[in-house]
């Protein structure tokens, strides 16, 4: 007998918004037929496991298989069926979950169940004109075929099939054909599938024959019921976690660095495997690699709602049936197990790099130009992180030796500690570009450190917040004697009209630089010391270098460089040139220093040992470096 009926819902418009709106992406209709079929078969091993159901399991793989001359598309599952009430209760009543019924009466042996909402079935119709389900439950009840067209009008009738389980049979539409070709299924299948915990056919094994790839007899199962995070870490060894990371991720060229095993089961449940990278400089490369899953079905990329901003840089896997989805669960709802898991993940991870900075050290040092992206990363955006990872984050000298914070601190208190109390940590972020001032600054019996990272000016900014009487000063930011001031330098007797007019000779000789702007100082450094030097303010190049990052410090990035052009008035050469152009105009001292030969050389000199010397401004330099021998 065929019963006609109305599907239980307050809309007629119910399957347009369906089509439309319910998931953002119409792929994800295969992920959750297939999650059904799962779960179907997750509650026949339950009932099995209890007693309730007492025959045999049989074959439990869930089959998909596409018909393009029909143009169907078929989900079958051998779980536990439906009887025509439950189709009643649970297809034809919109969002009444069968898993939420099942999960309250079995709550305490249930295998995991995926589905919670009751609407997964329904994102069929978002590629399909016609959508057929034939089902037989393992009890002893009549197969049930239900059809619908995309409206609220089904059909239901019984039929014959002879063995329990479930056959989802979708007529893609026209508009949707490429859910018919092979390549699409199988993609699908390996981004949504791969780690499902029951077996997924698709199709057959194949073999090369006559030079061609041809079927076999054997099932392709594609997906890996039993996933490394499921299993117990005691038994694994590190190939195994390697050829994991391999599995997951397939185009890298890179081993992981190390791994964290994670598995709680109070207050909450949660499994995974996360992953420490070899971090290249740009982070936003890094991003959306850790994988999210329920119950071993995949959910999203995108883990900013489930983990700390820094640590979406890890890449991995994290299983958690506790984590509240959105019914597409595409977007996290934030929730007091999501705030536990992700302080629970930064903990596990703190945990892991101290305990390897502690026992493998050198190990640790080894890996510290990979790992410290990460790190500082974390103790920018994590107050807790910080807290433990200023116990094992290093600097770096130039002779490439680690330091933690406080071991650095005892190596240069004694000779890096200015006249105010303040401790000076010098460093450089261009080894070759700034070697001259390196060099001064390591004459000076000074240690330099290099920080050349992507967040190292950030980085320097929280210690110097942090850390009592701390500050970060880059070794060409002033003249190595004014890096550290240990006394009060003596003042520059200079009139207004010498201060002018040196300003107009020394500026007049530099060559036009694009957003580069030079300010003249003028410095008592000795008559040993050079005539001329170049050095850039710390605060405005800091700036500079912050609002590469930060788009609200944009205007930064827009003002042009600012050098200092410091002019030694002990140097015999800068008195020499005072005496002869002090009292005349700034027009005559423009002219005077464009016939000076040796001052053009001087200022080339300080253009040079800065890399600012180029082009025309080069070849005449080395022009008149001959002339001069």
């Amino acid at each position: 007998m065929i019963k006609e009926g109305q599907i239980g819902v307050s809309t007629g418009n119910i399957f347009p918004i369906i089509k439309k709106f319910l998931y953002s992406d119409h792929e994800i209709f295969l992920r959750e037929v297939i999650s059904n079929a799962v779960d179907a078969t997750q509650k026949l091993k339950t009932l099995s496991d209890v007693g309730e159901f007492k025959g045999e399991q049989g074959d439990l793989s869930v089959r998909v298989s596409v018909d393009k001359e029909a143009r169907t598309l078929t989900v079958s599952d051998r779980g536990i069926g439906m009887t025509a009430e439950e189709v009643e209760n649970y297809i034809n009543q919109i969002a009444l979950s069968s898993a939420n019924d099942f999960l309250d009466k079995y709550k305490e042996s249930a295998n995991a169940i995926i589905g919670h909402f009751g609407l997964g079935f329904y994102s069929t119709f978002m590629v399909a004109s016609k959508v057929e389900i034939i089902t037989k439950s393992y009890k002893d009840e009549p197969a049930v075929k239900w059809s619908c067209n995309g409206d609220p009008a089904y059909t239901m009738e019984e039929c014959d099939k002879s063995d329990r389980g479930t056959d989802i049979i979708l007529h893609i539409d026209e508009e949707n054909g490429e859910f018919l070709e092979k390549g699409k299924i199988e993609s699908l299948l390996e981004k949504y599938c791969k780690f499902l915990p029951v077996p997924i056919v698709f199709g057959k094994k194949q073999e090369w024959k006559d030079g061609k790839y041809v079927d076999t007899d054997e099932d392709k199962v594609v997906n890996d019921v039993n996933p490394l995070w499921k299993q117990k870490p005691a038994g694994l060894k590190d190939e195994d976690y390697q050829a994991f990371y391999r599995k997951l991720y397939p185009m890298s060229l890179d081993e992981p660095l190390f791994w964290i095993h994670l598995n709680v089961d109070y207050p909450f449940n949660l499994t995974g495997i996360l992953y420490f990278p070899r971090i290249k400089n740009n982070i936003e490369l890094q991003r959306n690699k850790i994988q999210l899953y329920c119950n071993q079905v995949f959910v999203t990329d995108s883990v900013e709602g489930i983990v700390p901003e820094f640590l979406t840089l890890l890449h991995g896997v994290i299983d958690s049936p506790d984590i509240p989805l959105n019914v597409s669960r595409s977007y996290l709802q934030s929730d007091s197990n999501v705030k536990k898991i992700s302080n629970h993940i930064t903990k596990k991870v703190a945990d892991k790099l101290e305990e390897i900075f502690k026992k493998e050290r050198t190990q640790f040092e080894e890996k510290w130009d990979s790992l410290k992206i990460f790190v500082e990363y974390g103790m920018l955006t994590e107050e807790r992180f910080y807290d433990r990872a200023a116990k094992f984050s290093l600097l770096k000298n130039m002779e490439d030796k680690y330091f933690t914070l406080e071991e650095y601190k005892r190596v240069i208190e004694g000779s890096q500690t200015d006249k105010h109390g303040t401790l000076v940590y010098l460093y450089a972020n261009n080894k070759e570009e700034q070697y001259t001032f390196i060099d001064a600054a390591k004459g000076k019996g000074y240690d330099v450190l290099m920080m050349d990272g992507q967040l190292d000016v950030h980085w320097m900014g929280l210690l110097e917040q942090k850390l009592e009487k701390t500050r970060f000063v880059r070794v060409d930011s002033d003249t190595v004697e004014h890096l550290i001031e240990k006394e009060e330098k003596s003042t520059v007797e200079l009139t207004d009209k010498e201060k002018e007019n040196l300003t107009e000779a020394v500026k007049s000789l530099v060559p036009p630089i694009a957003k580069t702007e030079f300010n003249v100082d003028f410095k008592s450094l000795g008559e040993a010391g050079r005539p001329i030097q170049i050095t850039q303010n710390e605060f405005s190049r800091r700036m500079k270098e912050m609002s590469a990052m930060q788009p609200g410090m944009a205007f930064y990035g827009e003002m042009p460089d600012m050098y200092q052009m410091v002019v030694n008035m002990d140097h015999p050469m800068m008195r020499q040139l005072k005496q002869e152009i002090g009292e005349k105009s700034k027009e005559e001292a423009a002219a005077f220093a464009a016939g000076d030969s040796k001052l053009k050389q001087v200022v080339d000199l300080a253009l040079l040992a800065n890399g600012m010397l180029k082009g025309e401004a080069l070849n005449n330099f080395i022009k008149r470096s001959v002339e001069l021998l």
